[in-house]
């Protein structure tokens, strides 16, 4: 099959496994790439949203390409040991599926990281993204979102907030609120969203953000009370819930995400055409569905959408961690 033919061929498959549109503007420059598996490596566990997303994500892509796409995990230091494994990677036939904190605030944390997020990685495709809900106790002040903030500011530091742990957008994110509201509440970091949660529940902790599945069932099961979503507008993933600017915040929007990133040696071409098929696949009925049940709402950006998020994201974050000098050495 000549070089032509296989480009082709690759494009057909995906357009018919997916259902969707791939638009292909650049060509592949490595004949016969991929010849072997790819890997695509989750820096968290196995079941958890990063690696749910990355499973997703493998089979078609597998499809698309005509070679096994096989997921890796390589756990620990809030997934920077799995980027770093990236980084380092020169086979030309590893990537990783990230977060927004590997890719923007992972070296302003801790300067003495092993890898640089700007110079040993490169953008693929932004997969999806999700605002993180504010929650309260279910008895909290205030009959409404702006009374809330009221008798939040002047609780000062008697109240406090959790997060999953410093440098976290769930960290940030609360200060990046206390900056606009006047809120001082004390910083208490957990293991994880779940702890929080239940911290939560069990009243050591008067504020937190969630994810939105997890903050919707702490509401369905009558355990914590939802103030509102951190983006500027209202979200499909909890329609009901009202925008920080219509609860009185205004110019806030905070959302985590997820992307596809990989080592600054794979070439453009390659990386062009990747984030086309991983774009196609993402946006196709079935797999947009499936990731919205995740809690995600499909992006498939370009590389250049993607680096965008990360230099945005990266500035907002940026002045937060060395306002308060925030490190997680």
């Amino acid at each position: 099959m000549s070089f032509s033919s296989r480009r082709n061929t690759l494009l057909a498959i995906a357009i018919s496994a997916l259902s969707g549109v791939v638009s292909a503007q650049t060509s592949w420059q490595a004949a016969g790439w991929p010849s072997k598996t790819v890997r695509l490596v989750v820096g968290f566990p196995a079941g958890s949203s990063p690696d749910l997303t990355a499973r997703a994500l493998a089979e078609p892509l597998s499809k698309a390409l005509g070679k096994p796409v096989i997921v890796e995990n390589k756990v620990g230091a809030g997934g920077n040991i799995g980027a770093d494994h990236v980084a380092k990677a020169t086979d030309n036939h590893t990537l990783g599926l990230m977060i927004n904190g590997n890719l923007t605030t992972a070296k302003l944390l801790n300067p003495k990281l092993p890898y640089d997020p700007l110079k040993d990685l490169q953008p693929v495709s932004l997969i999806g993204v999700s605002p993180l809900v504010l929650m309260a106790p279910k008895n909290a002040p205030g009959a409404d979102a702006a009374a809330f903030f009221a008798a939040a500011k002047l609780a000062g530091d008697s109240w406090s907030y959790g997060s999953p742990g410093v440098g976290t957008v769930g960290h940030i994110g609360m200060e990046l609120l206390n900056a606009k509201t006047g809120m001082k509440p004390l910083h208490v970091p957990y293991p994880g969203y779940a702890q929080v949660a239940l911290a939560m529940v069990g009243g050591q902790l008067q504020l937190s953000m969630l994810p939105p599945a997890l903050a919707m069932a702490q509401v369905t099961g009558d355990k914590l009370r939802a103030i509102g979503v951190t983006s500027s507008g209202r979200s499909a993933l909890a329609p009901q819930l009202p925008s920080m600017r219509e609860a009185g915040v205004a110019n806030f929007n905070l959302e985590i995400w997820n992307a596809v990133a990989a080592p600054k040696s794979l070439p453009a071409p390659i990386v062009a055409e990747l984030s086309n098929l991983i774009g196609a696949i993402v946006r196709a009925p079935e797999m947009r569905q499936k990731l919205f049940q995740q809690g995600w709402q499909v992006v498939g950006s370009s590389p250049e959408g993607l680096a965008n998020r990360i230099q945005a994201d990266t500035q907002v974050f940026g002045r937060v961690i060395k306002s308060l000098e925030i490190s997680n050495q």
